[in-house]
């Protein structure tokens, strides 16, 4: 065997684009569909605590009922993103990946406080649609976006499980199993 020979076997071929842009889509995706669930709990648990019957038990605290209503959201979707959209990497540290996790839940969720406290206070807007335009939707939009970048880089780091460790990654394999696999 010629030294070419014996460096290209020990070697994992880089990733091509093609598959770099397939990945992000399906991971992406997932991502999507579990921000998707827990959005609809977001604004079902926002919705149910101050409009309820007109005036919900936390009409007068709106922004409590958002606290409350994002930490609902945060238990779903912390378990589907685990186990579905980055599920393709290994676990690092539970107790690292639940600090992270809560710490940069509570940054998205000051981004979302933000965007209900600027409408309410600011704008004065306080009927069911400004909150949910300005709380569910807009503020929502600002923490995915913010969440993703974060949970990617900071929370699930691990490589993944069929490289070998190595941080490589499979080429052109599908790196997120679906739900029920």
């Amino acid at each position: 065997m010629s030294s070419r020979e014996s460096a290209v076997v020990g070697e994992t071929a880089p990733e091509s684009f093609v598959t770099k842009v397939k990945t992000a889509l399906r991971q992406g995706s997932a991502f999507l569909v579990v921000g998707g669930i827990g959005f609809v709990v977001d604004a079902g648990t926002y919705n149910l605590l101050v409009f309820a019957g007109g005036e919900g038990p936390l009409f007068h605290q709106p922004l409590l009922a958002k606290i409350i209503a994002i930490l609902v959201a945060t238990v779903v979707t912390y378990f589907g993103n685990k186990w579905w959209t980055f599920s393709h990497k290994k676990g690092g540290s539970a107790a690292r990946e639940y600090l992270f996790y809560a710490l940069f839940n509570v940054i998205a969720i000051g981004l979302q406080l933000a965007c209900l406290g600027f409408s309410r206070y600011v704008l004065h807007l306080s009927t069911p649609l400004a909150d949910n335009i300005s709380g569910t939707l807009i503020g929502q939009m600002v923490a995915v976006a913010f969440r993703y970048w974060a949970y990617d880089k900071f929370v699930f780091t691990g490589a993944r499980e069929d490289d070998g460790g190595n941080g490589s990654g499979p080429t052109g394999s599908n790196p997120l199993p679906s739900p029920g696999n």
